[in-house]
């Protein structure tokens, strides 16, 4: 697909980083799949994924985690 922030790159599929913060609550999530822009880099991910992350970050502020690093994980 074509990036709506370049308008140049074209999208392919590889692994981001994602840093969410919340409330002193800081969450590094490696490996996360998604759609990556050749150009300028924005990561687009899709609605399952992003679902999974938000899980995963109101996980971590619930049990109180200042500064966590995980791997992305597929739900099983």
């Amino acid at each position: 697909m074509k990036c709506i922030i370049c308008k140049t790159g074209e999208t392919r599929s590889g692994t981001a980083s994602i840093v969410l913060e919340r409330g002193g609550t800081t969450l590094l999530i490696r490996d996360v799949p998604g759609e990556i822009c050749d150009t300028c880099g924005e990561v687009y991910h899709g609605a399952e994924t992003t679902e999974r992350l938000l899980d995963q970050a109101e996980r971590a502020y619930r049990d109180g985690v200042d500064l966590e690093v995980r791997h992305y994980q597929k739900a099983a």
